[in-house]
């Protein structure tokens, strides 16, 4: 069905080529990188790659190629990889499929195929080159290019988590892009959490399952924020319940969308910051927004941008949010979905009063922040904490959890949640406090002799 070649320049490895180049005799280099597995091989073997328009050359300043050498790895040598591990990572052979508008047409049967999900009618499951992935329809936010799509796709393509969705490639077709993640089986978190069929049931009914979400969810942002772009801070943007992907049979989480938001500009990109003649260079990047009648960009004002809209959903979007995500909003918006997964409630819900005849918004953060500091704002003693907090979190964990842990990921959640963005914490740093949290939970549950290998269904009961 989809057999068609692709219409831009980004070709597959050539097989041909690349095994004449291994019995060709190790040319002479001033500064070989080497590597002790090519000592299996008579010869050397040149690590580059044969995509379309895309060149990577590494070095340590010269701007030559990066080759791996057939000698005994040195001292000098080890010293000059770890330098340049961001060079080598560009010439991995790894190629972002971008794929002919017409490969997407016909997988999805000229997009009348069934919507992979009732909520949205822009994603397909479908098959593209003989995976198994789903396809989702986004509207650019501003005009790019295709030399800065593909940067931009080669960075989000290289990046390899287990609690984030890979991208496979992607496609453009007039002011839309087409999106192709691997199709992963499972549910969302939403829809186990709050089971419309049956809310009194659960497949998340332990302490431990629920513990494993939010350590996975963690993990998978603090990679996305410092680990995953070379030389930018990246943002997801859609950080919800409904993003996330929950597996069976092990319950781990994992992220979807990662990459959507930067590839359709809807994100302020963060530069990192690069050590040069000893001193930290700070670069400043001016958010801009390119319309499609004038060539010159744009600063993103009221009068300039009237045809954009600020995107969000309900419930996670922080205080400051206009529109373009950062890091921060990314934290607001991770610290609800913890609150979520620790109450089993909605983001924002609306409850009727009879007697004032309004509707009463009820907030999530709002229940979390009585629960563990009462109406005073002192929290009270400790038992008056302890039973705010068991009749705040989800009932149908059945009172069978560590309080004290229960408290600290919740206190961790509303620090995530801070009106002022300066006060939010850093991914890394709520990372690293969740993973002790989870070794924490483990103990508890070794020391009580709580399940955790158990095995459930997301069938509906």
């Amino acid at each position: 069905m989809c057999g068609n070649k692709m219409a831009v320049n980004a070709a597959e490895p050539d097989s041909t080529r690349r095994r004449s180049s291994r019995s060709a005799p190790a040319p002479a280099t001033a500064n070989p990188v080497r590597s002790s597995r090519t000592n299996l091989d008579q010869s050397s073997s040149n690590v580059t790659t044969t995509s379309g328009s895309y060149s990577y050359d590494g070095g340590t300043g010269s701007g030559s190629s990066y080759r791996l050498g057939s000698s005994t790895a040195t001292a000098e040598a080890s010293v000059s990889s770890r330098a340049s591990l961001s060079s080598l990572r560009n010439s991995l052979p790894e190629n972002v499929h971008i794929y002919d508008f017409s490969e997407i047409r016909s997988a999805t049967n000229n997009f009348l195929a069934k919507p992979f999900s009732s909520s949205s009618a822009t994603a397909w499951r479908c098959s593209l080159r003989g995976r198994d992935v789903i396809v989702f329809q986004r509207k650019f936010r501003r005009p790019i290019q295709d030399s800065e799509l593909r940067e931009k796709l080669s960075v989000i393509y290289r990046s390899h988590h287990m609690s984030i969705i890979k991208l496979r490639g992607a496609s453009i077709s007039g002011e839309y892009i087409y999106l192709a993640y691997d199709f992963i089986s499972g549910g969302n978190l939403a829809v186990c959490l709050r089971n419309k069929r049956n809310p009194n049931f659960t497949v998340l009914s332990t302490w431990m399952s629920r513990m494993q979400i939010a350590t996975d969810l963690a993990s998978g942002l603090d990679y996305i924020h410092n680990n995953a772009g070379l030389k930018i801070n990246l943002v997801h943007k859609y950080v919800k319940s409904s993003s996330v992907i929950v597996t069976e049979p092990s319950f781990n989480a994992q992220i979807c969308h990662f990459g959507t938001a930067e590839l359709c500009g809807e994100t302020v990109i963060e530069r990192k910051a690069v050590k040069q003649r000893g001193e930290d260079e700070i670069v400043a990047v001016t958010v801009t927004v390119t319309s499609p009648e004038s060539s010159p960009t744009k600063k993103l004002t009221r009068s300039s941008s009237g045809a954009m809209q600020f995107e969000g959903t309900k419930g996670y979007m922080a205080p400051e949010f206009r529109g373009l995500a950062t890091q921060k909003s990314d934290v607001y918006a991770f610290g609800v979905v913890i609150l979520e997964l620790l109450s089993g409630e909605e983001p924002v819900k609306y409850k009727y009063d009879k007697q004032q005849g309004i509707h009463e918004r009820i907030s999530v953060v709002d229940t979390a922040r009585y629960a563990v500091e009462g109406d005073a704002g002192d929290g009270g003693g400790e038992a008056e904490i302890e039973g705010r907090l068991r009749r705040w979190v989800d009932r149908r964990l059945k009172d069978s959890f560590p309080v004290t842990v229960a408290e600290r990921l919740t206190r961790i959640a509303l620090g995530c949640v801070e009106e002022d963005p300066n006060k939010r914490p850093t991914m890394s740093r709520v990372a690293g406090k969740i993973s002790k949290l989870y070794l924490d939970s483990k103990k508890w549950a070794d020391t009580f002799g709580v399940p955790t290998d158990f095995t459930s269904s997301f069938a509906p009961r």
